[in-house]
C-alpha cells in the first residue's frame, strides 16, 4: 500500500497523533525528479531511524529555482506518487518552500535526514533541528547517483 500524500495542515494532525501514540518521526527531503538507485537507498535508510518516516518533495516552483529551467522533468504531484510508492515510507507531502526549513520547524520530527553529500556540520537545516532539540542523521549510499547526471547521460545518447 502506498504512503498517503497530505498538505501540511493534514500531516501535522497525523503526525500528532502519530507521537501521541509514542512514534517517533523522522524526516527527509528532496526534489526525487528521475527517481534513482541512490534516491530508494536514502529514504530506506531515513526509514530506518524512527518508526515513522515523513517525506516532504520539493513543489515544481523551487524544483525550477534549484535546478534551472528544463527541470522538473516529472510534475510535482506524480514525484510525490513515486515517492509514496516506496516501501517504508509513512506520509509524502509536497512543500512550496525554497527550503524544507520552514516545514521541519513546524514539524519538529525527532530525526531529520539528510544523504551522504552531507555531514552533520553542514546540513543547511542543522540549526533549525537543534533549536527544537531534535537530531541529525547522514543516511543512504555514497553520493553515487543523480538525476543530472542521470538526464545528461541519457542527452548523450
Amino acid at each position: 500500500m502506498n504512503a498517503p500524500i497530505l498538505t501540511e495542515t493534514e500531516l501535522l494532525r497525523v503526525a500528532n497523533d502519530e507521537r501521541a501514540h509514542g512514534k517517533t518521526i523522522a524526516f527527509a527531503n528532496g526534489v526525487f525528479d528521475v527517481l534513482h538507485v541512490g534516491h530508494v537507498r536514502y529514504l530506506q535508510g531515513a526509514s530506518r531511524e524512527a518508526d515513522v518516516l515523513i517525506v516532504g518533495v520539493n513543489g515544481d516552483d523551487s524544483v525550477r529555482a534549484l535546478k534551472g529551467e528544463g527541470r522538473p522533468v516529472t510534475n510535482e504531484r506524480e514525484r510525490a506518487e513515486l515517492v509514496a510508492a516506496i516501501r517504508g515510507i509513512s506520509y509524502v507531502t509536497i512543500f512550496h518552500d525554497s527550503s524544507p526549513a520552514r516545514l521541519i520547524a513546524v514539524l519538529e520530527p525527532d530525526v531529520h535526514c539528510k544523504g551522504t553529500d552531507y555531514t552533520v556540520d553542514t546540513v543547511p537545516e542543522r540549526e533549525v533541528v537543534i533549536a527544537y532539540g531534535g537530531r541529525i542523521a547522514i543516511v543512504g549510499d555514497s553520493k553515487d547517483h543523480s538525476t543530472t547526471a542521470l538526464l545528461e547521460k541519457l542527452r548523450r545518447r
